[in-house]
């Protein structure tokens, strides 16, 4: 069966902008829940001796912080680490550790680290991230152009940015937490898409010197149609191995695990409604 991907290129089109728009609006109004990693703030790391859950830890930190972020570390993850946008004082730290130390009993005079986290380190993570993304696509431009042709390039980084877009509109509309997890997933999403892209274009590509005298929407549709199922099989597969990470994973697994699993979903929709759609437009109007 021949899919009509083509013909309803604009469904997908509307579709992504819609939701890029309103990630935009979400943006001004609210911004992003950037982390302490880019905030700045307090990070207090604690050994409790055992293994107690998050929200047991909660029942003191919400005193200070209802937004902290707590999570497990060290050998058996008797460790905890609070993680809070809040610039406590040396003072209000002990404060808290000692209400741990009271409660489950420590032995220890002091947290194994406490410290400040000033801005100015999240602005320089931010700006690694940013450089680290655009020196990704223009290598993987440079790339799709060497190996295919300047057309599919384009084609590539357009899927490319509108899976960014798309990602941090999620966020933005969801106000999901964004820090240093979310730019390594960032990272690794843009990877795992062009993956997904170079196969539908290498099929094209294959395509298009079997039937030079074929139609191009109809060309596209056909290499959809031959790879999709491939396509689907392999991001199923990958979204089950990321799915057993984030339901049994400890919360700063799942940090990295969630942009993945909508990464995933992006990419492999980009690389069928997106990449290809666009390679078309710019293939026909070159005509």
């Amino acid at each position: 069966m021949n899919l009509e991907i083509i013909k309803k290129r604009n469904i997908f089109f509307i579709i992504s902008t819609i939701v890029i728009v309103i990630g935009i609006v979400m943006l001004f109004i609210n911004g992003l829940n950037f982390g302490i990693d880019f905030t700045g703030g307090t990070l207090i790391q604690i050994d409790l001796g055992k293994n107690i859950p998050v929200k047991e830890a909660r029942e003191i930190t919400d005193d200070y912080d209802k937004d902290a972020d707590i999570v497990h570390a060290g050998d058996e993850n008797h460790e905890i680490i609070i993680k809070t946008k809040e610039d406590y004082s040396i003072e209000e730290r002990n404060e808290i550790f000692n209400k741990f130390k009271e409660k489950y009993d420590l032995k220890d005079n002091k947290p194994l680290q406490s410290i400040k986290i000033g801005p100015s380190i999240g602005e320089e993570i931010r700006n690694d991230a940013l450089i680290a993304i655009a020196i990704a696509m223009v290598g993987m431009l440079i790339y799709i152009t060497f190996r295919f042709e300047f057309k599919f390039g384009i084609s590539a980084l357009i899927a490319l940015t509108h899976d960014i877009l798309i990602t941090l509109a999620i966020f933005a509309i969801l106000k999901l937490p964004v820090n240093v997890s979310f730019v390594a997933a960032l990272l690794t999403i843009v990877g795992y898409s062009i993956n997904d892209t170079i196969v539908v274009f290498d099929r094209i590509r294959e395509n298009l010197r079997l039937f030079k005298k074929t139609e191009y929407d109809k060309l596209v549709d056909t290499s959809i149609s031959q790879t999709i199922i491939r396509t689907i099989n392999t991001s199923f597969t990958t979204l089950v191995a990321i799915g057993c990470l984030y339901i049994f994973g400890v919360d700063a697994i799942r940090e990295f695990a969630l942009p993945l699993i909508l990464g995933v979903l992006i990419g492999t929709y980009s690389s069928i409604f997106i990449a290809s759609p666009v390679w078309y437009l710019l293939k026909a109007n070159s005509k």
